[in-house]
């Protein structure tokens, strides 16, 4: 499985994520700063307390890395199939069981590295920032450092397995849009924060879109045998 691993991930040339990935987390730590900046100097707060950056900024992360997700399944899957190019690989002595489990292994190990990764920077970076801007009010409390990073862990995962779900719509009838599209609805629905009610700080519904998107890509893994490119 490793070797597969390596081999997709050459093929895909993964340069283009990493940079990617750099350049989202400059802009959203560029965008809360500016947001948070603004608002303090017209005399006003954002950023009620640690708590809702913290909120805000780790909706942004997942938000983001579900549509990067989305943009892998389509360079590693969908593209391969509309292509037809994935015929190629289908005539290699390899179950295509296990070559569709690499793809889908690297779509979900990259996006739980890179959204706790992003996070943990995004946050480190954040609070930083605030020491010499005091952006929010008040200081972080001690208590808070480790639910912080173990939410952090949770949310990746949750994000992970989430991200498999536009794989679902996307092997309909191969489409790339649809692939793209779908990861937006998704962001759509676990992003949106208000005082009222905040899906975006609730884990519970990213965690079952997880267990969707986990047995959306154990699915999609079972038929490979059965599926015929024409």
């Amino acid at each position: 499985m490793s070797a597969l691993i390596k081999l997709e991930l050459k093929k895909v040339k993964i340069g283009w994520y990493v940079k990617g990935a750099i350049i989202a987390n400059i802009l959203i730590l560029s965008f809360l700063f500016i947001i948070g900046y603004v608002e303090k100097w017209e005399g006003n707060s954002v950023f009620i307390n640690y708590d809702e950056a913290f909120i805000i900024l780790g909706a942004l992360v997942r938000a983001t890395f579900i549509i990067f997700a989305a943009v892998l399944i389509v360079k590693l899957v969908i593209e391969e199939f509309k292509n037809k190019t994935v015929t190629v690989l289908f005539t290699y002595p390899i179950s295509r069981k296990k070559l569709m489990g690499a793809k889908l292994m690297i779509v979900g190990c990259l996006t739980f590295i890179t959204v706790m990764i992003s996070n943990l920077f995004l946050l480190g970076a954040f609070i930083a920032l605030n020491f010499f801007f005091d952006i929010i009010p008040g200081t972080l409390p001690v208590d808070k450092v480790v639910p912080q990073i173990i939410s952090v862990i949770t949310f990746a995962f949750a994000t992970a397995g989430t991200s498999f779900i536009s794989l679902y719509f996307g092997m309909k009838k191969f489409s790339v849009p649809a692939t793209i599209i779908s990861s937006i609805v998704i962001v759509a629905i676990i992003s949106s924060h208000n005082p009222v009610f905040s899906v975006a700080s609730n884990v519970y519904l990213p965690l079952l879109l997880a267990v969707v998107g986990i047995c959306v890509a154990f699915m999609v893994i079972r038929r490979m045998e059965k599926i015929d490119i024409i």
